[in-house]
């Protein structure tokens, strides 16, 4: 996901840790394989720069730590080893899904070099809402993925994560279920497939094309149809004879995700319409 969209490390730092970054539109992802004397490679999970590569303004390491196995030293040799590279300044950002890492992490750390010693700043369970509303993870897909690697535990994170992809485009929906299943620990990731693979969550998403065998072409409108009503009924929501007519004869895919997302949380089935539906 960093990897990806790099700005959203400098959109975290800045405005969720209030971080003071450069105000600069260029942000790139960098070579992220240092090297030092003797000769010993380390490698950060990302490294991004802002700023032109002619004149580096300042620095950014992401790390993903799901334990305390990582010497925390290595995340200040990790910012010198950058910054001798770049001749600029380096923050770095660890995510930390665990709370007892998040706390071990944010320690400073003192390098050994007399007068270097490193605050990083870290993202932990408390800085990470648990998304439990699948409008608000479809309005906000990264930090969705965010909730599942930290949250995940909890079900409601998973199957509002999962609703939410319903509404997300055919060629994004494959990115964020493998942000979110590859960041997360393997009993989260368990838990993930077993909701997306289960007949009685069919997603309208490109995995369960994969999993159902059905095509692209196959998916729209007659897909999201059959979605709103299996979402309804699948959750134990009784579907009146007018209100399925009204979803059995829509063409309008847009308008089927929007009614897939409410039908993934409402209590009635006509709550799943509004007026300005149309």
């Amino acid at each position: 996901m960093f990897a990806d969209r790099p700005q959203l490390a400098v959109e975290i730092l800045r405005d969720l840790m209030g971080v003071q970054l450069p105000s600069t539109p260029l942000v790139r992802q960098e070579d992220r394989l240092f090297n030092t004397r003797p000769s010993d490679d380390i490698e950060p999970d990302l490294g991004i720069v802002l700023g032109p590569p002619q004149s580096p303004a300042h620095a950014v390491i992401v790390e993903i730590q799901q334990d305390k196995s990582k010497d925390p030293r290595q995340l200040a040799r990790y910012a010198a080893a950058q910054w001798l590279m770049l001749r600029c300044d380096v923050t770095v950002l660890v995510v930390c899904p665990d709370r007892a890492a998040a706390a071990y992490y944010s320690q400073p750390i003192d390098s050994g070099l007399t007068g270097y010693r490193l605050q990083a700043h870290v993202l932990g369970p408390g800085d990470v809402p648990a998304i439990t509303d699948p409008r608000e993870a479809a309005a906000h897909l990264e930090l969705a993925v965010m909730s599942v690697m930290i949250h995940g535990r909890e079900r409601k994170v998973l199957e509002a994560f999962a609703a939410a992809l319903t509404v997300t485009t055919l060629d994004h929906a494959p990115k964020y279920y493998e942000y979110a299943h590859g960041m997360s620990v393997p009993e989260i990731g368990r838990i993930l497939e077993e909701i997306m693979r289960s007949n009685d969550w069919p997603i309208y998403s490109p995995f369960a094309h994969e999993h159902y065998g059905r095509g692209r072409a196959e998916a729209a409108p007659e897909t999201g149809r059959e979605f709103v009503l299996y979402a309804l009924e699948a959750r134990g929501v009784e579907v009146p004879e007018d209100v399925r007519a009204r979803i059995n004869t829509c063409t309008d895919v847009d308008l089927l995700k929007r009614w897939a997302l409410r039908a993934s949380s409402v209590q009635s089935a006509r709550d799943v319409f509004e007026d300005s539906d149309g």
